[in-house]
């Protein structure tokens, strides 16, 4: 996988890396649709379940606990991968926008992003901790933690050169076949996306127990540059995970309490006894 830099031509030089409304829902289907995004607790080595409400997905982080984002390209073309965490693009260690440096994947290809990018050769590794201990706040942006984000990119493929097609001679002259067929003109590419928009992140009630992402040990992951030629200045799929405690998200609701559901599916039995007993005496 490669990591690409930002370019305000948007050509960019990449690394390479060797439901309901009110309930929680279990989101099994892929987060994206060229992409395919999920998160890896690399402390226990499980893929972290996906649960989808209003609209948006969740998954629990587990304090302490070491991860992973799992990217895979399930399009038959090149992809440029922009990844944030917590609103810091993980290459650069800048607040995250769109045209910034990212991860470029072949087609069919997957690979486990597993820390903040320190040099060709090294990352720092992501673990779930207390904003506090947090790299955005540690760094002095706090605002959005509890969230990853991928501006995924399509490869600009150039369009076939067209071939001259023969013309007939018209009366006393022959026209040049070459210059009456004419490639039509390339479309303009939409106006370059601004920063990511805050609102990633999303509020919680308990701010002050909200989850992070911490800044940890060196992890050895060689990469190295590529280049690549963005399709467009706006991402053409954008992916957006939010994160936090069990308890936090059983709080708002995201996902279920499991004593609530043991409460709930009791019935009431019409007849609670068993057999009949033996007389006494």
């Amino acid at each position: 996988m490669k990591v690409a830099q930002s370019s305000k031509s948007f050509i960019a030089g990449l690394l390479l890396l060797a439901g309901c409304a009110s309930t929680g829902v279990f989101a099994s289907a892929p987060a994206g649709t060229l992409m395919d995004v999920k998160v890896v607790d690399r402390s226990t080595g499980q893929m972290l379940q996906t649960w989808r409400h209003r609209g948006q997905l969740y998954v629990v982080g587990t304090p302490g606990n070491r991860y992973a984002v799992q990217v895979a390209n399930r399009s038959g073309g090149r992809l440029l991968s922009v990844l944030s965490v917590d609103g810091v693009n993980v290459v650069s260690g800048e607040t995250a926008a769109a045209p910034q440096s990212g991860y470029v994947l072949a087609p069919g290809q997957s690979a486990d992003i597993a820390g903040w990018r320190k040099s060709m050769d090294e990352v720092a590794a992501f673990y779930f901790t207390s904003v506090a201990d947090s790299y955005a706040g540690r760094t002095g942006r706090p605002e959005n933690t509890g969230v990853i984000g991928v501006a995924v990119f399509q490869e600009l493929v150039p369009p076939p050169l067209a071939l001259p097609v023969p013309q007939a001679k018209g009366i006393g002259e022959s026209r040049d076949a070459a210059s009456s067929v004419n490639a039509p003109a390339p479309a303009a590419a939409p106006a370059a996306e601004g920063r990511m928009k805050s609102g990633l992140a999303e509020s919680s009630v308990r701010a002050e127990k909200k989850l992070g992402t911490g800044h940890g040990e060196r992890l050895n992951a060689p990469t190295e540059y590529t280049s690549f030629r963005r399709a467009s200045s706006a991402p053409a799929e954008l992916i957006t995970i939010y994160y936090d405690s069990r308890a936090n998200l059983m709080a708002r609701g995201i996902i279920p309490d499991p004593r609530n559901n043991a409460r709930n599916n009791t019935r009431p039995n019409p007849f609670p006894g068993g057999f009949v007993p033996d007389p006494q005496g």
